[in-house]
């Protein structure tokens, strides 16, 4: 099994669980957006460093000759291509494509791509949102790459017959995943808390999005793997709940002991949407999908895990303490 971008959030959860399974498990990531100590030390996993635009570090990781691929490698995520839209199109545009073109030369037996339905759906109004109808209304370039990954996936899939399955994931969230500039908002809201900061909302609080625990979405990318008869398709991986923000945050303050409340913040230019809900009965019906995690137990494992990964997380220059910037807090470390 190969995973690119293995030693992110959703990649480190699912190496453990391959690894688990009694697979043997290479890696390919730069560490550009995650820590080392992200990955598992384990006699079947094997490390890569690389960059997948880099044709050598590619030959590297595809030299065992994996049968799955998991391609989970991307610069992450809206911000950050607003930012950096040229290096968000090399990425997840021309990376993607090199990943695929090299997938296919290997005759890999399954390749799952994973997508976003944060963004392949744009500031579409319906409630769920179903796999069978996209959108052309994009607001970022993460938003068009992604976009660009799936036509790759469906243009090689008909030109090569590339067996590719294509995951669009929803919000995830849970342990191994670090906060950051450009990180999701769980992990960010935990790290603010956690040094006794108020939590910044961007809009009204009353956005709603469908927040998904990591372990579901592993799930869920293994049944993309091995489910037959599901190439070229695409499948939404969501809890198929809705959260205010609002609420989110208010659930993380108390959850850290934090009572230095919410403060809202303007809305970024290119954040549409108010609302977002997928729809998982395509997932459920044709892969067996059925996410197990409520909200509140998967935010009770992201509290346990930042307290137990404190010190590292500290010690990290990348991280340090969060910007005081909306607000001045004092800093402690959390009990687990």
């Amino acid at each position: 099994m190969l995973v690119t971008g293995g030693a992110g959030a959703i990649g480190s959860n699912l190496c453990r669980r391959l690894l688990g399974l009694g697979a043997r498990v290479i890696v390919l990531d730069d560490l550009s957006a995650s820590v080392p100590w992200n990955l598992p030390s384990h006699p079947r996993l094997a490390f890569v460093r690389g960059d997948i635009l880099h044709r050598d570090a590619l030959e590297e990781a595809f030299a065992p000759d994996p049968t799955v691929v998991f391609h989970l490698a991307a610069l992450f995520a809206n911000q950050n291509s607003v930012e950096h839209p040229e290096e968000d199109l090399q990425v997840n545009g021309l990376g993607t494509l090199r990943v695929f073109r090299r997938c296919a030369a290997a005759g890999v037996r399954r390749v799952v791509f994973a997508s976003s339905g944060c963004s392949i759906y744009g500031d579409r109004p319906e409630r769920p949102l179903t796999e069978d109808l996209v959108s052309l209304q994009l607001s970022t370039p993460y938003q068009v790459t992604k976009m660009l990954g799936e036509l790759y996936a469906q243009q090689l899939r008909h030109q090569v017959g590339l067996p590719v399955v294509v995951a669009r994931l929803f919000n995830s969230f849970g342990p191994w995943d670090p906060p950051g500039r450009y990180r999701n908002v769980i992990p960010n809201f935990f790290w603010r808390a956690l040094h006794g900061l108020p939590l910044p909302i961007t809009g009204t609080g009353d956005e709603t999005r469908d927040f998904t625990y990591v372990d579901d979405v592993v799930d869920g990318l293994l049944r993309c793997a091995s489910t037959p008869g599901v190439e070229g398709e695409a499948f939404n991986l969501a809890s198929g709940q809705e959260t205010r923000i609002g609420d989110l945050a208010l659930r993380i303050n108390a959850l850290c002991g934090n009572d230095a409340g919410l403060v809202q913040l303007p809305r970024r230019d290119w954040d549409t949407k108010t609302t977002l809900l997928a729809s998982i009965d395509k997932a459920r019906d044709r892969l067996g999908y059925a996410p197990t995690w409520a909200l509140q137990p998967g935010l009770e494992q992201c509290r346990a895990w930042f307290g137990e990964h404190w010190d590292r997380l500290a010690r990290d220059p990348r991280f340090g303490a969060p910007s005081t910037a909306v607000h001045a807090g004092t800093s402690a470390a959390p009990t687990a």
